[in-house]
């Protein structure tokens, strides 16, 4: 980890980088992969499955037997857990539903917005290193509650060709049509190619490593829209003095093992607490099962000492953290001052876990800086907007003079007569 005590705001930029692989050869690697999948299709995917996860499978698609039987394979407690992070996720993302209102701009005239589900959506979830279930939660269900037709999804096997009984079980109970066994970048390639197993979709979600992340601009260049660039994990904490460093240690590990390529930001105000955090973060990192990760992910981390709170919350709008934790005594002062995060968790007592699993919100969340123009995934990541418009004889009457006078001013006169020729 690198400590930092009142660094001057030039050093600002450097503090705020994220670790990154080399760009040119991610790009060489990326195109190769979506080449190989548009030549060869599952075949592809099974050599990929092969030499990026030792796997060997036969059938891409995960049969309606083995998602039957992961329910057998899951304790009752784990299936009270996903029920219940169900619920709150529904309710959260069902109060994003909107009315439709009509609007008449112009007496006669009369505007108004509708939803559209997009039909055919194709979920990635991470499955690796952690297999991440949770995330099936947080994408199918803004889906199902979107209407989308085809919710297909795919996440690597194990070694054994296998998919994680939880994953399998989670996407049964939220409305995953299909589910299929490749994860990477050859997955986004599938989803946005298609292949004679996986249908082409029209909108990629999900997580993932920056081979991932590359892959979902990559599809881009296909027409396939993508969620947000969510790359690897993030979370920055602001402490004061009241904040809790045992608390504060957990939440940066939390996200520290995610992968080795995480990063964490530790910014205080106050020299005890911020010794105390880092001393804490050693100690807790030894007990870790996924320690190692954990290491790696601190070797590009950093701890931050700032003389006052709004000069960390400065740091963090420049940062622009996927998860924001305000460890602070009066948190609720500060919220106006937020302007770029992708989720705010205030207070002593709401870890950013609560976040990733349970309290409602989603965790598909905006990274490596794309808080500052990126909102989390929500209902309306899963829906079109189209806008509708009708005018009677009197609202083009009421309008037409200013529709005419306007296209004439840009000399567009096919424009004017469309109009002109209504007024005879």
């Amino acid at each position: 980890m690198k400590i930092n005590k009142y660094p001057k705001k030039e050093s600002w930029p450097e503090l705020v980088k994220r670790p990154l692989l080399k760009r040119k050869e991610l790009t060489e690697l990326i195109t190769d992969i979506f080449n190989e999948v548009e030549k060869n299709g599952d075949q592809a995917l099974i050599a990929f499955n092969k030499k990026f996860d030792q796997a060997e499978v036969e059938n891409i698609q995960v049969s309606e037997e083995e998602i039957e039987n992961s329910e057998n394979l899951i304790n009752e407690e784990l299936k009270i857990a996903i029920q219940k992070a169900k619920e709150n996720i529904t309710k959260f993302h069902s109060s994003q539903i909107t009315e439709i209102q009509n609007i008449e701009t112009t007496k006669g005239v009369v505007c108004w917005r509708e939803n559209r589900p997009i039909e055919k959506v194709g979920i990635y979830i991470p499955g690796g290193t952690a297999p991440l279930f949770s995330t099936v939660l947080m994408l199918a269900i803004p889906a199902q509650l979107a209407g989308c037709r085809e919710i297909i999804l795919c996440t690597p096997p194990d070694k054994n060709g296998n998919i994680n009984a939880a994953i399998l079980y989670t996407a049964k109970l939220c409305g995953v049509t299909k589910v299929f066994k490749t994860g990477g970048a050859q997955a986004i390639a599938a989803m946005t190619l298609g292949t004679e197993s996986i249908p082409n979709v029209y909108k990629i979600f999900g997580p993932g490593n920056q081979y991932v992340v590359a892959a979902k601009e990559f599809a881009q260049n296909y027409n396939v829209a993508i969620d947000i660039p969510a790359g690897p994990s993030e979370v920055l904490i602001v402490a004061d003095e009241q904040a809790i460093p045992e608390y504060c240690a957990a939440d940066l590990l939390s996200q520290a093992e995610h992968g080795s390529d995480s990063q964490v930001i530790f910014l205080s105000t106050d020299e005890k607490i911020f010794n105390e955090t880092i001393k804490e973060t050693e100690k807790q990192l030894q007990q870790l099962p996924r320690n190692e990760f954990a290491k790696e992910a601190l070797k590009n981390s950093h701890f931050v000492l700032l003389k006052t709170v709004d000069e960390a919350l400065e740091f963090s709008n420049l940062y622009a953290p996927e998860h924001l934790i305000l460890a602070l005594k009066d948190h609720e002062k500060y919220i106006p001052k937020i302007q770029n995060a992708g989720s705010v968790f205030l207070g002593n007592y709401s870890c950013e876990s609560a976040g990733d699993y349970a309290s409602g919100t989603n965790h598909t969340l905006p990274t490596n800086g794309f808080a500052k123009n990126y909102s989390g995934v929500s209902l309306d990541s899963f829906v079109k907007k189209i806008t509708f418009q009708h005018l009677s004889k009197e609202g083009l009457q009421n309008l037409g003079k200013t529709i005419e006078l306007m296209a004439e001013a840009e000399g567009l006169f096919a424009h004017k007569n469309a109009v002109s020729i209504r007024l005879k």
